[in-house]
């Protein structure tokens, strides 16, 4: 006698009857992630929110993105700074200072202090992050270069023309200000790690180490010396630089309180993003831009210079839509921009308006500050090294690397259950640029929906799902009759050969008619193909791969991720389902996994084949398996714990890693009799029958 299984196993999942074989599948419908990857000179605009409460939540958001991208998420431990402040130099109404600390044990800072001289208590302060002038601090352009400056009218004499990086400085401190001027990695005194090189490679993007990310701690750091100085009000501290140094102010401004008004100098546009690694980082700008960092700002005091480069047309794009923002917030008369059409720099009219905004809004004295002319301080003479403070035997940035990582998973190992779902929850909705949003109709399109009913009551649905911004997923869906009669009880089956999963050979096909006949829909879906347009290519010498291309475009194991979201949205917004239960196999098993650890409640049942697959296993930035930050925050074992309490069958589990964190999560939530686990791979009709139980 044949049984329902056998007769549903012959009939609905046959190709032959189906007409859904690969071979006669329609071609993937069109999906604009298919498109080359949007790069840092793309176009970035900043849509302002509708009202305060909008922008509160997503200012939010972007602040824990930023946080995320730069390795950042928890902020690490804040280890002692160990400061020397020495070798004092003497100028009328002003002294420079030699400084070096550590901002990280075996990574020093270092830097110069301006401060004016005489006793007035505490003053205000600005740090200063020099951008991308082959000098740094050091900065001497040479007299052609300074009388070229005069010519033009970009500088008042050929000393600021020459020494602009010393003229910024000491115009601030004859108004009052202590400055501190620190080095970007590689440049100056910091001459231990390179600019540009030695990150970038699949296993820091998993861990999020970048030079970004370093030189953005180092910035944090700096402030914290500079704010722990006797004389300095920590209420009253600026922050500025151009350039390169322009990116490094608004991205310390966009994750620190404590700055109180800022001046990013010639780098927030919609235009070009920033061409170095010290400005890129994976996740930092997927669906945002320069224009939105800098707003993270607001309502805080900000003033934005412009020249004759990326960032011209200002005034036009990017400048009304903060306008409109600080007007919003009640803030209108705190946000200020200067332009000239001159080329890229920090030059004398760049630097009078930010001296007179730092003085209104620091010092509360307005009107215009013309700077003087000055004695420059030799190059030899600002270096903080010298026979009496030997430079620090400081780690390669191999060692570095390694000590990073290590305290990274340090501080992992010690959050409690609870702290554990916030931080990796949070850092997961980063790491997908994406969420399961709350029910609301229509979030999902469907388009060339086809309903095509079988003689055994079985119809085949089958369509295409989307999000609005391009996104088509193909999913095909097998639905029982009787099923609307049972609470439309549906299972997303997620396979690496898509939706021919559903009719995968002997040992699948069983499988899926098991739930078919228990009255449960079962799902295929087509998630992304990894697209030639989106593998790695060879980096040029001043870009760091990983971040050029993560730092703009979700990865491909986000993008599948998204899918299933998609699909979860889909059967729940549109089909009404409220039993929805999920299954992968395969490399479509961590996928799954990763998207029902963003779904929370909603699934109802999630049954997972490892496949054997731990990220830090990932060696290539090309691997469609690869997610920027994975390993950092502890990989599929923290994914699967952020599914607790939800009843989990994690099998072929060996070698994943899954060790104590994942029995642990289950535990604290008091669901320890809901997690499966087996080492092996089960067989399909046995994952079948374990997700069909259960109500």
């Amino acid at each position: 006698m044949t049984t329902r299984r056998q007769f549903l196993a012959a009939t609905v999942l046959s190709p032959a009857l189906s007409g859904l074989t690969p071979a006669a599948r329609p071609d993937i419908p069109k999906d604009t992630r298919l498109n080359p990857p949007k790069t840092l000179d793309g176009y970035f605009p900043f849509a302002v929110p509708p009202t305060p409460a909008a922008w509160a939540e997503r200012r939010k958001e972007l602040r824990e993105q930023v946080l995320v991208s730069q390795g950042l998420w928890p902020l690490p431990e804040r280890t002692p700074l160990n400061a020397v402040v020495h070798g004092t130099i003497e100028r009328p109404g002003y002294t420079v200072e030699k400084v070096f600390f550590q901002s990280v044990p075996g990574h020093t800072v270092s830097g110069n202090l301006y401060r004016p001289t005489g006793d007035a208590g505490k003053r205000p302060a600005v740090l200063f992050a020099h951008g991308h002038w082959k000098g740094g601090r050091f900065e001497d352009a040479g007299e052609a270069a300074a009388k070229t400056a005069v010519e033009k009218g970009w500088e008042p004499d050929e000393v600021r023309g020459r020494f602009f990086m010393q003229a910024l400085p000491v115009g601030l401190v004859r108004r009052g200000f202590v400055v501190f001027q620190y080095d970007m990695i590689g440049h100056a005194d910091s001459t231990t790690l390179d600019h540009r090189t030695g990150f970038g490679d699949a296993a820091a993007e998993l861990r999020l180490l970048s030079p970004m990310g370093l030189q953005t701690w180092n910035s944090i750091r700096s402030l914290d010396f500079l704010v722990s100085l006797p004389d300095v009000d920590p209420a009253r501290v600026g922050v500025t630089g151009a350039s390169g140094g322009g990116t490094q102010t608004f991205i310390l401004c966009a994750v620190d309180d404590r700055p109180a008004a800022a001046v990013p100098a010639v780098m927030v546009s919609t235009a070009m993003q920033g061409g170095c690694g010290c400005e890129n980082a994976s996740h930092l700008r997927v669906g945002t831009g320069n224009v939105e960092l800098a707003a993270l700002f607001a309502p805080k005091p900000l003033g934005l210079t412009a020249a004759d480069d990326w960032t011209k047309e200002l005034a036009a794009k990017g400048f009304p839509e903060l306008k409109r923002l600080y007007a919003l917030l009640g803030a209108g008369d705190k946000l200020a921009m200067h332009y000239k059409p001159h080329p890229h720099n920090y030059d004398g009219h760049s630097r009078e308006f930010m001296t007179a905004f730092f003085c209104q809004h620091l010092q509360g004295k307005a009107g215009p500050t013309p700077e003087a002319t000055f004695e420059p301080v030799p190059s030899k003479e600002l270096s903080v090294f010298d026979a009496g403070h030997p430079r620090p035997a400081d780690l390669s940035v191999g060692k570095l690397r390694e000590a990073l990582a290590a305290a990274s998973d340090k501080q992992l190992d010690g959050l409690k259950p609870d702290e554990l779902r916030k931080v990796v929850g949070t850092a997961l909705r980063v790491l997908v640029h994406d969420r399961l949003p709350p029910p609301k109709p229509g979030q999902v399109s469907v388009d060339g929906f086809d309903a095509k009913p079988r003689p055994n009551g079985v119809s085949v649905h089958t369509a295409t799902l989307g999000r609005g911004d391009g996104q088509a997923v193909k999913s095909v869906g097998l639905i029982p009759e009787g099923f609307a009669d049972v609470g439309k009880r549906v299972v997303i089956w997620a396979h690496p050969k898509g939706v021919a999963g559903l009719y995968e050979g002997e040992a699948f096909a069983p499988a899926v008619a098991a739930l078919l006949g228990k009255t449960f829909a079962v799902f295929g879906l087509d998630l992304f193909p990894p697209p030639a347009g989106l593998n790695v290519k060879k980096p040029s010498a001043n870009q760091v791969s990983g971040a050029f291309l993560f730092g703009y475009n979700r990865s491909v194991f986000a993008e599948r991720v998204r899918d299933v979201l998609t699909a979860v949205v889909n059967l729940r917004d549109n089909a009404g389902c409220q039993d929805i239960r999920v299954c992968g196999w395969g490399w479509a098993g961590p996928v799954t996994l990763t998207a029902a650890a963003l779904c929370g409640p909603a699934v109802k049942r999630v049954a997972i084949d490892a496949d054997g697959f731990r990220f830090d296993a990932v060696t290539d930035l090309a691997d469609p398996m690869l997610l920027p930050a994975a390993v950092k925050y502890g990989g599929l074992p923290a994914f699967a714990a952020l599914c607790a309490p939800t009843p989990l069958l994690l099998h072929h589990h060996r070698g994943t890693g899954s060790g104590k964190m994942l029995p642990a999560a289950y535990a604290a939530v008091g669901a320890g009799g809901k997690l499966t686990r087996h080492p092996d791979t089960l067989d399909p009709l046995t994952v079948a029958e374990w997700v069909a139980s259960g109500s």
